[in-house]
Protein backbone atom coordinates (compact mmCIF):
# COMPACT_ATOMS: atom_id res chain seq x y z
CA UNK A 1 0.00 0.00 0.00
CA UNK A 2 1.38 3.42 -0.93
CA UNK A 3 1.93 5.83 1.94
CA UNK A 4 2.76 9.15 0.23
CA UNK A 5 2.91 11.31 3.35
CA UNK A 6 6.45 12.59 3.93
CA UNK A 7 7.33 12.46 7.62
CA UNK A 8 8.73 15.82 8.68
CA UNK A 9 8.37 16.02 12.45
CA UNK A 10 10.85 17.94 14.58
CA UNK A 11 11.05 16.66 18.16
CA UNK A 12 12.46 18.67 21.07
CA UNK A 13 13.67 16.50 23.94
CA UNK A 14 14.18 19.60 26.09
CA UNK A 15 10.56 20.73 25.77
CA UNK A 16 8.06 20.45 28.60
CA UNK A 17 5.63 18.52 26.38
CA UNK A 18 6.12 14.73 26.32
CA UNK A 19 7.55 13.29 23.07
CA UNK A 20 4.43 11.23 22.27
CA UNK A 21 2.30 14.39 22.56
CA UNK A 22 4.72 16.29 20.29
CA UNK A 23 4.26 13.57 17.67
CA UNK A 24 0.48 13.59 18.06
CA UNK A 25 0.26 17.39 17.79
CA UNK A 26 2.56 17.43 14.75
CA UNK A 27 0.29 14.95 12.95
CA UNK A 28 -2.78 17.01 13.92
CA UNK A 29 -1.04 20.08 12.48
CA UNK A 30 -0.38 18.28 9.18
CA UNK A 31 -4.03 17.20 9.03
CA UNK A 32 -5.21 20.77 9.64
CA UNK A 33 -2.78 22.15 7.03
CA UNK A 34 -3.88 19.60 4.43
CA UNK A 35 -0.56 17.72 4.21
CA UNK A 36 -2.45 14.70 5.50
CA UNK A 37 -5.83 14.32 3.80
CA UNK A 38 -8.95 12.41 4.82
CA UNK A 39 -8.53 8.68 4.17
CA UNK A 40 -4.76 8.92 3.71
CA UNK A 41 -2.67 6.13 5.27
CA UNK A 42 0.02 6.70 7.88
CA UNK A 43 3.24 4.70 8.09
CA UNK A 44 3.14 1.72 10.48
CA UNK A 45 4.18 2.36 14.07
CA UNK A 46 7.45 0.45 13.63
CA UNK A 47 8.47 2.41 10.52
CA UNK A 48 7.37 5.70 12.05
CA UNK A 49 9.45 4.97 15.15
CA UNK A 50 12.50 4.28 12.95
CA UNK A 51 12.00 7.50 10.98
CA UNK A 52 11.62 9.59 14.13
CA UNK A 53 14.34 7.65 16.01
CA UNK A 54 12.14 7.06 19.05
CA UNK A 55 10.87 4.02 20.94
CA UNK A 56 7.98 2.29 19.18
CA UNK A 57 5.86 2.51 22.37
CA UNK A 58 6.16 6.30 22.14
CA UNK A 59 4.69 6.22 18.62
CA UNK A 60 1.96 3.80 19.73
CA UNK A 61 1.00 6.19 22.56
CA UNK A 62 0.84 9.10 20.07
CA UNK A 63 -1.35 7.12 17.65
CA UNK A 64 -3.69 6.03 20.44
CA UNK A 65 -4.19 9.68 21.45
CA UNK A 66 -5.11 10.51 17.85
CA UNK A 67 -7.44 7.52 17.60
CA UNK A 68 -9.22 8.46 20.81
CA UNK A 69 -9.55 12.11 19.77
CA UNK A 70 -10.98 11.10 16.39
CA UNK A 71 -8.17 12.31 14.11
CA UNK A 72 -7.32 8.79 12.94
CA UNK A 73 -9.17 5.52 12.40
CA UNK A 74 -7.77 2.01 12.57
CA UNK A 75 -8.76 -0.56 9.94
CA UNK A 76 -8.07 -4.19 10.77
CA UNK A 77 -5.20 -5.68 8.72
CA UNK A 78 -4.94 -2.49 6.69
CA UNK A 79 -3.40 0.12 8.96
CA UNK A 80 -4.10 3.55 10.38
CA UNK A 81 -5.75 6.28 8.30
CA UNK A 82 -6.79 9.90 8.64
CA UNK A 83 -10.46 9.96 9.60
CA UNK A 84 -12.91 10.95 6.89
CA UNK A 85 -14.45 13.44 9.32
CA UNK A 86 -11.83 14.87 11.65
CA UNK A 87 -12.65 16.89 14.79
CA UNK A 88 -11.72 20.12 12.98
CA UNK A 89 -14.02 19.40 10.01
CA UNK A 90 -16.84 18.34 12.30
CA UNK A 91 -16.56 21.53 14.35
CA UNK A 92 -16.53 23.66 11.23
CA UNK A 93 -19.60 21.84 9.93
CA UNK A 94 -21.70 21.75 13.08
CA UNK A 95 -20.57 24.70 15.21
CA UNK A 96 -19.97 28.21 13.87
CA UNK A 97 -17.58 29.00 16.72
CA UNK A 98 -13.84 29.13 17.33
CA UNK A 99 -11.92 25.96 18.16
CA UNK A 100 -11.51 26.93 21.81
CA UNK A 101 -15.21 27.70 22.19
CA UNK A 102 -16.07 24.45 20.47
CA UNK A 103 -13.86 22.51 22.86
CA UNK A 104 -15.73 24.03 25.79
CA UNK A 105 -19.07 23.21 24.16
CA UNK A 106 -18.06 19.57 23.65
CA UNK A 107 -16.84 19.28 27.24
CA UNK A 108 -20.12 20.67 28.57
CA UNK A 109 -22.07 18.20 26.45
CA UNK A 110 -20.56 15.28 28.35
CA UNK A 111 -22.85 15.10 31.32
CA UNK A 112 -21.17 12.04 32.89
CA UNK A 113 -17.40 12.06 33.26
CA UNK A 114 -15.65 8.93 34.47
CA UNK A 115 -12.24 10.16 35.60
CA UNK A 116 -9.37 7.88 36.58
CA UNK A 117 -9.97 8.01 40.33
CA UNK A 118 -10.50 11.52 41.67
CA UNK A 119 -11.82 12.09 45.21
CA UNK A 120 -15.22 13.60 45.97
CA UNK A 121 -14.60 17.30 46.65
CA UNK A 122 -18.13 17.66 48.02
CA UNK A 123 -17.14 15.83 51.23
CA UNK A 124 -13.92 17.80 51.77
CA UNK A 125 -13.63 19.35 55.27
CA UNK A 126 -13.98 22.89 53.89
CA UNK A 127 -15.42 24.46 57.06
CA UNK A 128 -12.67 23.00 59.22
CA UNK A 129 -10.01 24.18 56.77
CA UNK A 130 -11.50 27.69 56.71
CA UNK A 131 -11.57 27.73 60.51
CA UNK A 132 -7.90 26.72 60.62
CA UNK A 133 -7.03 29.61 58.29
CA UNK A 134 -8.90 32.09 60.48
CA UNK A 135 -7.13 30.85 63.59
CA UNK A 136 -3.74 31.18 61.92
CA UNK A 137 -4.39 34.85 61.10
CA UNK A 138 -5.75 35.56 64.57
CA UNK A 139 -2.54 34.52 66.33
CA UNK A 140 -0.40 37.15 67.99
CA UNK A 141 2.65 36.17 65.93
CA UNK A 142 0.70 35.85 62.68
CA UNK A 143 3.27 38.00 60.87
CA UNK A 144 5.72 35.08 61.04
CA UNK A 145 3.77 33.01 58.50
CA UNK A 146 4.02 35.87 56.00
CA UNK A 147 7.84 35.73 55.84
CA UNK A 148 10.14 33.50 53.80
CA UNK A 149 10.47 29.92 55.05
CA UNK A 150 12.47 26.77 54.39
CA UNK A 151 12.32 25.45 50.83
CA UNK A 152 11.75 21.93 52.21
CA UNK A 153 8.60 22.98 54.05
CA UNK A 154 7.96 24.00 57.63
CA UNK A 155 9.83 21.94 60.20
CA UNK A 156 6.65 21.27 62.20
CA UNK A 157 4.79 19.94 59.17
CA UNK A 158 7.70 17.74 58.09
CA UNK A 159 7.86 16.30 61.61
CA UNK A 160 4.12 15.55 61.47
CA UNK A 161 4.47 13.78 58.11
CA UNK A 162 7.45 11.77 59.37
CA UNK A 163 5.54 10.78 62.51
CA UNK A 164 2.50 9.75 60.46
CA UNK A 165 4.61 7.59 58.13
CA UNK A 166 6.45 5.98 61.04
CA UNK A 167 3.34 5.22 63.09
CA UNK A 168 0.89 4.30 60.33
CA UNK A 169 3.08 2.93 57.53
CA UNK A 170 5.90 1.25 59.41
CA UNK A 171 8.67 3.53 58.17
CA UNK A 172 11.71 4.71 60.15
CA UNK A 173 12.48 8.24 59.04
CA UNK A 174 12.88 11.73 60.48
CA UNK A 175 12.07 15.23 59.26
CA UNK A 176 15.50 15.67 57.59
CA UNK A 177 14.42 13.00 55.07
CA UNK A 178 11.20 14.82 54.08
CA UNK A 179 10.47 17.55 51.53
CA UNK A 180 6.98 19.05 51.22
CA UNK A 181 5.90 19.62 47.59
CA UNK A 182 2.94 20.98 45.65
CA UNK A 183 1.51 17.53 44.97
CA UNK A 184 2.97 14.17 43.96
CA UNK A 185 3.73 15.18 40.36
CA UNK A 186 6.08 17.92 41.55
CA UNK A 187 7.72 15.40 43.86
CA UNK A 188 8.24 13.00 40.94
CA UNK A 189 9.70 15.77 38.76
CA UNK A 190 12.12 16.91 41.47
CA UNK A 191 13.20 13.32 42.13
CA UNK A 192 13.80 12.69 38.42
CA UNK A 193 15.85 15.85 37.97
CA UNK A 194 18.06 15.17 40.99
CA UNK A 195 18.50 11.42 40.47
CA UNK A 196 18.80 11.00 36.71
CA UNK A 197 21.12 12.07 33.94
CA UNK A 198 20.86 11.76 30.17
CA UNK A 199 21.58 8.16 29.25
CA UNK A 200 20.26 6.67 32.49
CA UNK A 201 17.40 4.17 32.38
CA UNK A 202 14.30 3.82 34.54
CA UNK A 203 12.18 0.67 34.72
CA UNK A 204 8.45 1.44 34.60
CA UNK A 205 5.24 -0.53 35.05
CA UNK A 206 3.40 -1.26 31.78
CA UNK A 207 0.66 -0.15 31.72
CA UNK A 208 1.55 2.63 34.12
CA UNK A 209 1.38 6.27 35.14
CA UNK A 210 2.32 8.33 32.10
CA UNK A 211 2.78 11.72 33.85
CA UNK A 212 5.64 10.11 35.81
CA UNK A 213 7.08 8.71 32.57
CA UNK A 214 7.11 12.24 31.15
CA UNK A 215 9.09 13.47 34.18
CA UNK A 216 11.73 10.76 33.67
CA UNK A 217 11.97 11.40 29.94
CA UNK A 218 12.38 15.11 30.64
CA UNK A 219 15.42 14.24 32.76
CA UNK A 220 16.90 12.37 29.78
CA UNK A 221 16.15 8.83 30.94
CA UNK A 222 15.28 5.83 28.78
CA UNK A 223 12.12 3.99 29.87
CA UNK A 224 12.29 0.19 30.23
CA UNK A 225 8.86 -1.50 30.39
CA UNK A 226 8.05 -4.10 33.06
CA UNK A 227 4.85 -6.09 32.70
CA UNK A 228 2.18 -6.27 35.42
CA UNK A 229 0.25 -9.46 36.19
CA UNK A 230 -2.09 -10.55 38.98
CA UNK A 231 0.72 -10.27 41.57
CA UNK A 232 2.09 -6.95 40.35
CA UNK A 233 5.47 -6.30 38.73
CA UNK A 234 6.87 -9.28 36.82
CA UNK A 235 10.28 -9.91 38.41
CA UNK A 236 11.61 -11.79 35.35
CA UNK A 237 11.25 -8.60 33.29
CA UNK A 238 13.24 -6.68 35.91
CA UNK A 239 15.99 -9.33 35.86
CA UNK A 240 16.09 -9.18 32.07
CA UNK A 241 16.72 -5.41 32.15
CA UNK A 242 19.28 -5.66 34.96
CA UNK A 243 21.29 -8.20 32.99
CA UNK A 244 21.47 -5.86 30.01
CA UNK A 245 24.15 -3.21 29.56
CA UNK A 246 21.73 -0.38 30.38
CA UNK A 247 22.68 2.14 33.06
CA UNK A 248 19.65 1.50 35.26
CA UNK A 249 19.19 4.07 38.00
CA UNK A 250 15.67 3.38 39.28
CA UNK A 251 12.34 1.63 39.06
CA UNK A 252 9.05 3.53 39.38
CA UNK A 253 6.25 1.57 40.98
CA UNK A 254 2.78 1.98 42.51
CA UNK A 255 2.76 -1.24 44.57
CA UNK A 256 -0.09 -0.56 46.99
CA UNK A 257 -2.66 -0.32 44.22
CA UNK A 258 -0.98 -0.39 40.85
CA UNK A 259 -1.95 2.39 38.48
CA UNK A 260 -4.01 1.73 36.43
CA UNK A 261 -4.78 -1.97 37.10
CA UNK A 262 -5.38 -1.66 40.92
CA UNK A 263 -3.32 -4.86 41.49
CA UNK A 264 -1.37 -5.08 44.77
CA UNK A 265 2.27 -6.15 44.56
CA UNK A 266 2.64 -9.46 46.43
CA UNK A 267 4.78 -9.67 49.56
CA UNK A 268 7.16 -12.18 47.97
CA UNK A 269 7.80 -9.88 45.01
CA UNK A 270 8.30 -6.92 47.34
CA UNK A 271 11.15 -8.74 49.06
CA UNK A 272 12.57 -9.84 45.71
CA UNK A 273 12.50 -6.22 44.53
CA UNK A 274 14.31 -5.05 47.68
CA UNK A 275 16.96 -7.74 47.20
CA UNK A 276 17.52 -6.73 43.58
CA UNK A 277 17.63 -3.02 44.47
CA UNK A 278 20.35 -3.65 47.05
CA UNK A 279 22.30 -5.99 44.77
CA UNK A 280 22.29 -3.79 41.67
CA UNK A 281 22.17 -0.40 43.39
CA UNK A 282 19.07 1.06 41.74
CA UNK A 283 16.58 3.25 43.61
CA UNK A 284 12.98 2.20 44.21
CA UNK A 285 10.71 5.19 43.53
CA UNK A 286 7.43 4.33 45.25
CA UNK A 287 4.30 6.39 44.54
CA UNK A 288 1.77 5.57 47.27
CA UNK A 289 -0.97 7.73 45.79
CA UNK A 290 -4.06 6.35 47.58
CA UNK A 291 -2.84 4.57 50.71
CA UNK A 292 -5.52 6.09 52.93
CA UNK A 293 -8.58 4.55 51.29
CA UNK A 294 -8.49 0.82 52.01
CA UNK A 295 -11.64 -1.25 52.55
CA UNK A 296 -10.15 -4.57 53.65
CA UNK A 297 -8.56 -5.57 56.95
CA UNK A 298 -5.42 -3.48 56.52
CA UNK A 299 -3.24 -2.33 53.63
CA UNK A 300 0.23 -3.61 52.83
CA UNK A 301 2.98 -1.52 54.36
CA UNK A 302 5.05 0.42 51.78
CA UNK A 303 8.09 -1.21 50.19
CA UNK A 304 10.01 1.72 51.67
CA UNK A 305 9.20 0.39 55.15
CA UNK A 306 10.83 -3.01 54.56
CA UNK A 307 14.01 -3.57 56.60
CA UNK A 308 17.33 -3.44 54.78
CA UNK A 309 16.23 -1.40 51.75
CA UNK A 310 19.16 0.89 51.01
CA UNK A 311 17.85 3.26 48.32
CA UNK A 312 14.27 4.46 48.15
CA UNK A 313 12.25 7.54 47.27
CA UNK A 314 8.73 7.53 48.68
CA UNK A 315 6.06 9.89 47.32
CA UNK A 316 2.65 10.66 48.81
CA UNK A 317 -0.02 13.34 48.71
CA UNK A 318 -2.68 15.01 50.83
CA UNK A 319 -4.64 16.03 47.72
CA UNK A 320 -6.78 12.89 47.64
CA UNK A 321 -7.27 12.99 51.40
CA UNK A 322 -8.73 16.50 51.48
CA UNK A 323 -9.34 17.78 47.91
CA UNK A 324 -7.45 17.97 44.59
CA UNK A 325 -7.18 21.76 44.92
CA UNK A 326 -5.05 21.21 48.03
CA UNK A 327 -1.67 20.93 46.32
CA UNK A 328 0.27 19.38 49.20
CA UNK A 329 2.42 16.33 48.69
CA UNK A 330 5.65 15.01 50.12
CA UNK A 331 8.83 13.29 49.04
CA UNK A 332 10.84 11.07 51.39
CA UNK A 333 14.30 9.65 50.73
CA UNK A 334 16.45 7.05 52.44
CA UNK A 335 19.27 9.60 52.18
CA UNK A 336 19.04 13.02 53.84
CA UNK A 337 21.74 14.26 51.42
CA UNK A 338 19.38 13.60 48.51
CA UNK A 339 16.72 15.75 50.20
CA UNK A 340 19.30 18.54 50.40
CA UNK A 341 19.74 18.27 46.61
CA UNK A 342 15.97 18.36 46.20
CA UNK A 343 15.86 21.53 48.31
CA UNK A 344 18.53 23.24 46.18
CA UNK A 345 16.56 22.53 42.99
CA UNK A 346 13.26 23.43 44.61
CA UNK A 347 14.69 26.84 45.56
CA UNK A 348 15.42 27.59 41.89
CA UNK A 349 11.91 26.93 40.60
CA UNK A 350 9.81 27.57 43.73
CA UNK A 351 11.46 29.41 46.64
CA UNK A 352 9.12 27.75 49.11
CA UNK A 353 5.80 25.96 49.31
CA UNK A 354 2.48 27.23 50.62
CA UNK A 355 3.47 27.67 54.25
CA UNK A 356 0.04 28.94 55.28
CA UNK A 357 -1.63 25.88 53.77
CA UNK A 358 0.90 23.68 55.54
CA UNK A 359 0.07 25.32 58.87
CA UNK A 360 -3.66 24.91 58.26
CA UNK A 361 -3.33 21.21 57.38
CA UNK A 362 -1.01 20.73 60.36
CA UNK A 363 -3.74 22.12 62.60
CA UNK A 364 -6.27 19.68 61.09
CA UNK A 365 -3.83 16.85 61.81
CA UNK A 366 -3.32 17.94 65.41
CA UNK A 367 -7.03 18.45 66.20
CA UNK A 368 -8.00 15.09 64.69
CA UNK A 369 -9.94 16.47 61.72
CA UNK A 370 -7.85 14.59 59.14
CA UNK A 371 -8.22 11.29 61.01
CA UNK A 372 -12.01 11.72 61.30
CA UNK A 373 -12.29 12.76 57.66
CA UNK A 374 -10.37 9.71 56.42
CA UNK A 375 -12.64 7.44 58.45
CA UNK A 376 -15.75 9.14 57.07
CA UNK A 377 -14.42 9.25 53.51
CA UNK A 378 -13.44 5.56 53.57
CA UNK A 379 -17.03 4.56 54.42
CA UNK A 380 -18.30 6.98 51.76
CA UNK A 381 -16.08 5.50 49.06
CA UNK A 382 -16.68 1.90 50.15
CA UNK A 383 -20.43 2.41 49.60
CA UNK A 384 -19.70 3.75 46.12
CA UNK A 385 -17.28 0.89 45.41
CA UNK A 386 -19.95 -1.63 46.40
CA UNK A 387 -22.55 0.11 44.23
CA UNK A 388 -20.14 0.17 41.30
CA UNK A 389 -19.38 -3.52 41.79
CA UNK A 390 -23.09 -4.36 41.83
CA UNK A 391 -23.72 -2.37 38.63
CA UNK A 392 -20.76 -3.84 36.79
CA UNK A 393 -21.90 -7.33 37.71
CA UNK A 394 -25.39 -6.63 36.45
CA UNK A 395 -24.60 -4.75 33.25
CA UNK A 396 -20.98 -5.20 32.12
CA UNK A 397 -19.74 -8.58 33.43
CA UNK A 398 -20.64 -10.17 30.10
CA UNK A 399 -18.24 -7.88 28.24
CA UNK A 400 -15.37 -7.13 30.66
CA UNK A 401 -13.08 -8.91 33.10
CA UNK A 402 -12.43 -7.09 36.37
CA UNK A 403 -11.71 -7.65 40.04
CA UNK A 404 -13.27 -5.70 42.90
CA UNK A 405 -10.48 -3.57 44.39
CA UNK A 406 -9.86 -3.59 48.14
CA UNK A 407 -9.52 0.17 48.12
CA UNK A 408 -8.80 3.20 45.97
CA UNK A 409 -11.27 5.07 43.79
CA UNK A 410 -11.35 3.20 40.48
CA UNK A 411 -12.01 -0.11 38.73
CA UNK A 412 -9.88 -1.65 35.99
CA UNK A 413 -11.77 -3.37 33.15
CA UNK A 414 -10.34 -5.45 30.29
CA UNK A 415 -12.57 -6.58 27.37
CA UNK A 416 -13.30 -10.30 27.12
CA UNK A 417 -13.39 -10.08 23.33
CA UNK A 418 -11.87 -7.79 20.73
CA UNK A 419 -13.45 -4.35 20.91
CA UNK A 420 -13.54 -1.70 18.19
CA UNK A 421 -12.29 1.05 20.49
CA UNK A 422 -12.69 3.85 17.94
CA UNK A 423 -16.37 3.08 17.47
CA UNK A 424 -16.85 2.36 21.18
CA UNK A 425 -15.51 5.70 22.41
CA UNK A 426 -17.29 7.58 19.64
CA UNK A 427 -20.63 6.05 20.63
CA UNK A 428 -19.96 6.84 24.30
CA UNK A 429 -19.34 10.46 23.33
CA UNK A 430 -22.66 10.56 21.49
CA UNK A 431 -24.39 9.34 24.66
CA UNK A 432 -22.70 12.11 26.70
CA UNK A 433 -20.29 9.73 28.44
CA UNK A 434 -16.72 11.00 28.74
CA UNK A 435 -13.70 8.85 29.44
CA UNK A 436 -10.70 11.22 29.43
CA UNK A 437 -7.55 9.86 27.70
CA UNK A 438 -6.01 9.19 31.12
CA UNK A 439 -8.77 6.62 31.73
CA UNK A 440 -7.91 4.55 28.65
CA UNK A 441 -4.75 2.45 28.44
CA UNK A 442 -3.20 0.47 25.61
CA UNK A 443 -0.23 -1.81 26.22
CA UNK A 444 1.45 -4.67 24.46
CA UNK A 445 0.01 -6.16 21.27
CA UNK A 446 -3.77 -5.77 20.96
CA UNK A 447 -4.18 -5.41 24.70
CA UNK A 448 -6.08 -2.59 26.32
CA UNK A 449 -8.12 -1.76 29.38
CA UNK A 450 -10.28 1.00 30.77
CA UNK A 451 -9.94 2.61 34.18
CA UNK A 452 -13.28 3.81 35.53
CA UNK A 453 -13.10 6.17 38.50
CA UNK A 454 -16.15 6.32 40.75
CA UNK A 455 -15.02 8.44 43.72
CA UNK A 456 -16.15 11.83 42.41
CA UNK A 457 -19.54 10.62 41.10
CA UNK A 458 -22.84 10.18 42.92
CA UNK A 459 -24.31 6.67 43.06
CA UNK A 460 -27.15 7.73 40.74
CA UNK A 461 -24.66 9.09 38.21
CA UNK A 462 -22.57 5.91 38.42
CA UNK A 463 -25.70 3.84 37.74
CA UNK A 464 -26.71 5.97 34.75
CA UNK A 465 -23.20 5.91 33.33
CA UNK A 466 -22.72 2.14 33.62
CA UNK A 467 -26.11 1.49 32.00
CA UNK A 468 -25.26 3.80 29.10
CA UNK A 469 -21.92 2.03 28.57
CA UNK A 470 -23.79 -1.28 28.52
CA UNK A 471 -26.25 0.11 25.97
CA UNK A 472 -23.35 0.87 23.60
CA UNK A 473 -22.09 -2.71 23.89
Amino acid sequence: MLRPWSVNIQLDESAEKAIYLQIADAIIHDIKMGRLKAGEALPGSRLLAQLLKVNRNTVVDALQVLLMEGWLVSKERKGTFVAETTPTLQLQKDLPVTTSTAAVAIQKAHTIVFDDGHPDSKIAPINELARAYRQIFSRKARWKVMDYACELGSMEFRKAIAQMLNHQRGMQINESQVCITRGSQMATYLAAQCLLEKGDAVMIETPGYKPAWAAFEKAGAELLPVRVDGDGLVIDDILHHLQSKKRIKAIFTTPHRQYPTTVTLSLQRRYQLVELSNKYGFTIIEDDYDNEFHFGYRPFMPISSLPGLANFIYIGTMSKVVAPALRTGYLVSSRASFIESIGELRKIIDVQGDIIMEQAVLQLIHDGTIKRHIKKATLHYKAKRDKMSELLGEHLATYFNYTVPEGGLAFWLTPKENLDTTSFFHQLSQKNISLPPSSQFYFGKNQYGIRLGYGSLSEDTIAEGVKLIASVL
